[in-house]
């Protein structure tokens, strides 16, 4: 991706948790909401697909933004073990993810309040995961191993290797 089209990408970083609040609160009060989450989950293959790079991550995503902006004070500033910034450790957190999204959503039964409460329940493993992650490194470690931008990194790829993007 060339650097001028990134530029013209402002980032919303220092406000786009709002929208992952807003998921939450919304999906509390009546879960139907929750199947919003699938906005979050394709907006980074989305962007793989425009701009031929994980700019979701250091442009948009929202829970990289709360992660950063809330845990600053909470944080002990560790670095992440090298052994999680392997790509076994990306690929198995990833195939885990996907694993234990893939049972949920085959026992929704095509429920759309089932599905929709798999979705929250994944989001909010994932929010609760990087708060963890936020605590006892530094406050965006759940960044560096994330699901979404590991998957992003193989859609990439794949779309590469079949000459869908260059």
């Amino acid at each position: 991706m060339n650097r001028v089209s990134l530029l013209k990408l402002k980032s919303i970083q220092n406000w786009s948790w709002i929208f992952l609040v807003t998921y939450f609160t919304l999906a509390k009060f009546n879960i139907y909401f929750g199947i919003l989450g699938l906005v979050c989950m394709l907006m980074p293959l989305y962007f793989v697909i425009k701009y031929r790079s994980k700019v979701h991550c250091s442009h948009v995503c929202p829970r990289g933004s709360f992660l950063g902006k809330f845990l600053k004070r909470f944080t002990l500033h560790n670095n992440l073990p090298g052994w999680m910034r392997t790509s076994f450790f990306k690929d198995l957190l990833l195939t885990m993810m996907i694993f234990s999204f893939s049972i949920s959503l085959y026992k929704a039964r095509g429920s759309y309040i089932d599905i929709s409460a798999v979705i929250v329940t994944m989001m909010f493993r994932s929010l609760i995961l990087g708060i963890i992650f936020g605590i006892f490194f530094k406050p965006r470690a759940w960044c560096q191993v994330c699901p979404m931008s590991t998957g992003s990194d193989k859609f990439k790829l794949a779309l590469l290797k079949l000459k869908i993007i260059k």
